[in-house]
């Protein structure tokens, strides 16, 4: 019997039932599982322009295989857009308010399963927080990649615009030449083109089984993206009938090959953050210490921007994440036993994969001819860090610094002495205030780190945040510094000119003052007080977790 009987069987339920046909159920229909689908479309970012097409796509598919489709909307927040605002904040709070919102209406509607579809960056990790906190039958549908801008022969990224900024504010390029990269950047709908924290998510995802195979690096705009959620309806009403659930894919083992393709692939430091969140509510021991643990032994294997040369179109045209998984399957580093929503292991999935590369294209390389031999997320710890901090070292000859501190208490005041060129080779700028409880809503530092790479600093200083950093990023950034500064972290206490050490090599983050003077400091440290009372910020800054587990709201 199905979940959805118990508003729609029996003399009882007629109010209900008088209800259900005014949105078109007919007799029939009270016997079909009622599934969800919880659409992301909104005009505010191109990353979910396509969604409503997809989702009455997926509304047809689902009637045609016997269930009974109901549509409801979620909310977004465009990164690229709020980026550098104060509208950042809202980002990540932007994950709980999807994830309550996808369990709150299927729940209230004992609907049978869930199709979500999404497309910036919280839509995703969101839905997959909802499915593990419901556990019903779940697919996810990615509403797709944008295509790379163009500007000459040069593929641009949203991030292109960024650094641009930069170019322009050191003397690199003038006015005409940024507005020229502003215009080409974006040439239509689907989310952010490199391996940026979309794409990274949506490899995520369809690496532990929830979404199908080669659909996470689909064009927006290409007509294989309306097929592949043709047939993720399909699947869903099967899955249904076989009682696949999302806590039986979201195992252990599971989160392994998603951290082990997240190093393969070059992505987003926010999938640690995501993944913890997810780990966490779907009752998985995951630590942010497993992220090291398989670094250490998963290769970068994928030239992707941003650090890269290639976009994730080019990657899909080279065999997608399927490709990707074969090699490390075949290298012993991807467990095989792991079932997806399909019904079959990745084993069985792969099984038609070529076990090397296509020798034509130059995006997946072979394990043994890596780009870099260990991943490029690396966990840092020290006395700056107790809890732990996330180093993306992709692009870095040398991942080690010691410096005296440039210390910012927000995103903003750097920014401007980025920008007027105050910032010296050999600085070690930490920015604080900006974590979970601090930000609240711990911002990402897209803007003051691409200006770093535009003005060329990007080997020559580091930049240290209790906030978060785009998948966009790259440079020595270290993000998620925990416990952060609202809380009485020691990041709270660094002073101006202090000499900090980053060593990737030694995974250590250390502030070099005395423990005295620490201690000294720490006992005349007052929590400062938030300008934000009421609204949402308030609750989530009142709820919110560490970091380093994920910072979720519902415990």
């Amino acid at each position: 019997m199905y979940r959805s009987s118990a508003i729609t069987q029996g003399i009882q339920r007629s109010p209900n039932r008088a209800m259900l046909r005014a949105v078109g159920f007919t007799d029939d229909d009270f016997n079909k599982p009622i599934i969800g689908i919880a659409n992301g479309y909104s005009t505010i970012t191109p990353c979910n322009l396509g969604l409503n097409d997809l989702a009455r796509c997926a509304e047809i598919s689902l009637r045609e295989a016997g269930a009974m489709p109901q549509t409801f909307g979620t909310i977004t927040v465009s990164d690229g857009i709020s980026m550098g605002t104060e509208g950042m904040k809202y980002s990540l709070v932007s994950r709980e308010v999807i994830a309550d919102a996808i369990e709150t209406a299927c729940n209230a509607q004992s609907m049978d399963g869930v199709l979500a579809l999404g497309g910036c960056d919280k839509n995703m990790p969101a839905a997959i927080l909802a499915m593990a906190r419901m556990n019903i039958p779940s697919i996810f549908v990615y509403g797709g990649t944008i295509k790379p801008g163009k500007l000459g022969k040069c593929d641009l990224t949203v991030v292109s615009s960024f650094e641009a900024v930069g170019q322009m504010t050191s003397g690199k390029i003038k006015q005409d030449e940024l507005t020229l990269i502003e215009k080409n950047a974006c040439p239509g709908a689907g989310s952010c083109g490199g391996m940026f924290t979309a794409n990274t998510m949506s490899a995520v995802i369809e690496t532990m089984g929830l979404s199908l195979p080669y659909s996470s690096t689909m064009a927006a705009e290409d007509v294989e993206k309306v097929e592949s959620t043709i047939k993720s309806a399909v699947t869903l009403v099967n899955a249904i009938k076989k009682n696949i659930r999302p806590l039986d894919l979201l195992t252990k083992e599971a989160f392994e090959n998603a951290i082990s393709v997240i190093m393969a692939v070059g992505g987003s430091t926010n999938a640690v953050l995501h993944l913890l969140a997810i780990a966490r509510t779907a009752g998985v021991p995951l630590s942010i210490d497993d992220f090291e643990t398989i670094r250490q032994r998963v290769p970068v294997i994928c030239d992707l921007k941003p650090s890269g040369r290639f976009v994730t179109v080019d990657l899909h045209n080279a065999g997608g994440i399927p490709q990707v998984m074969k090699l490390l399957l075949d290298a012993g580093l991807l467990h095989g036993e792991c079932r997806t929503i399909q019904h079959q292991t990745l084993t069985e999935i792969l099984s038609d994969v070529p076990s090397t590369p296509d020798p034509s294209q130059s995006v997946i390389r072979a394990i043994k001819d890596p780009l870099y031999s260990t991943g490029h997320l690396a966990i840092l710890k020290g006395n700056l860090a107790q809890e732990g901090s996330v180093a993306k070292i992709s692009g870095v000859k040398n991942p080690c610094i010691t410096g005296p501190a440039r210390v910012f208490e927000s995103e903003e005041s750097c920014l401007t002495e980025i920008i007027s060129g105050l910032i010296q080779e050999g600085d070690v700028i930490v920015i604080r205030n900006e974590g979970p409880v601090g930000g609240p809503g711990m911002r990402e530092m897209l803007s003051p780190t691409s200006a770093i790479i535009g003005c060329g600093l990007g080997d020559k200083v580091a930049l240290i945040t209790d906030g978060r950093f785009s998948g966009g990023t790259y440079g020595m950034v270290i993000g998620h510094v925990a416990p952060e500064a609202a809380v009485g972290g020691t990041i709270a206490l660094v002073q101006d000119g202090d000499s900090i050490t980053i060593d990737a090599h030694k995974r250590l983050i250390q502030l070099n003052v005395s423990s005295d003077e620490i201690n000294r400091r720490r006992s005349m440290w007052k929590r400062p007080d938030s300008p934000y009372v009421k609204g949402v910020l308030s609750k989530y800054s009142r709820l919110v977790s560490s970091s380093s587990k994920g910072a979720v709201t519902d415990g």
